[in-house]
């Protein structure tokens, strides 16, 4: 059914404002292109400088959206299809060309490697059960940016690297929860102080080309336990109490 055109008494510049936010998320997926050019030259700080570029895009283009009301003012546009195409590019596809490109899996198992992470992360973004109604994500939620960042940081002999890649694989399709970073009410104030210690010590990394003092390595570490294994831990001293 198509969707109604906005009331007549909406202003044109309202109107105008709330596709803006439309254009602002789409332009994620021109970043994506600029870190793949950059990943095609091998200059993977520079190619993840650029996905978070499209990461501070994700985060701001929902309350700019709310905030507009771009819903009821751009009802022929749909903000959800958008965000998940260009999300599939800049959170999967170029980061799977990273991870099989950058020589860290092993040759043989690389590309066929590669075909899983796109396969289950279109997979994943299709599926309706990908978070719960407290906002967990429902396996690993298809954040292969963030994987290929820990790739490149830990630099582990490429058999290891493959069987992380491949565990990653197939932990889309378990059944374990994952913590959205900034939906999940629950030690919020908590988690995103984490997040904002997270953001810095990347951009360091970057700066650094990833050539940095193991205490930055194990606080990354420590960061990504807590975020993969919060909601476990949670649940099972829950269970113990109870």
């Amino acid at each position: 059914m198509e969707q109604a055109d906005p009331p007549a008494t909406v202003p044109p510049s309202r109107r105008a404002a709330a596709f803006g936010v439309h254009i602002f998320t789409a332009f994620g997926a021109g970043v994506a292109l600029l870190a793949l050019l950059e990943a095609v030259r091998e200059h993977w700080s520079a190619m993840f400088f650029w996905l978070g570029a499209a990461l501070v895009i994700d985060a701001a283009d929902g309350p700019m959206a709310r905030r507009l009301d771009v819903v009821n003012l751009q009802p022929n546009w749909s903000g959800d299809v958008l965000d998940l195409v260009v999300d599939f590019v800049t959170y999967v596809f170029v980061p799977a060309y990273a991870i099989t490109a950058s020589g860290l899996l092993l040759p043989l198992a690389a590309p066929l490697l590669g075909i899983g992470i796109v396969v289950s992360g279109a997979l994943y973004f299709a599926d309706r059960r990908m978070k719960r109604d407290d906002n967990h994500f429902r396996g690993f939620p298809g954040l292969w940016n963030v994987a290929a960042f820990y790739l490149f940081l830990l630099h582990w002999p490429p058999a290891l690297s493959s069987l992380f890649i491949a565990v990653l694989i197939v932990a889309t399709f378990l059944p374990f929860h994952v913590l959205h970073p900034v939906r999940v009410v629950r030690l919020r104030r908590l988690t995103l102080t984490l997040i904002a210690v997270a953001s810095a010590l990347g951009i360091y990394v970057l700066f650094r080309d990833f050539d940095v003092e193991p205490p930055v390595t194990i606080a990354l570490c420590l960061i990504a336990v807590y975020v993969v294994a919060s909601d476990g831990a949670f649940r099972l001293v829950r269970s113990f109490k109870s």
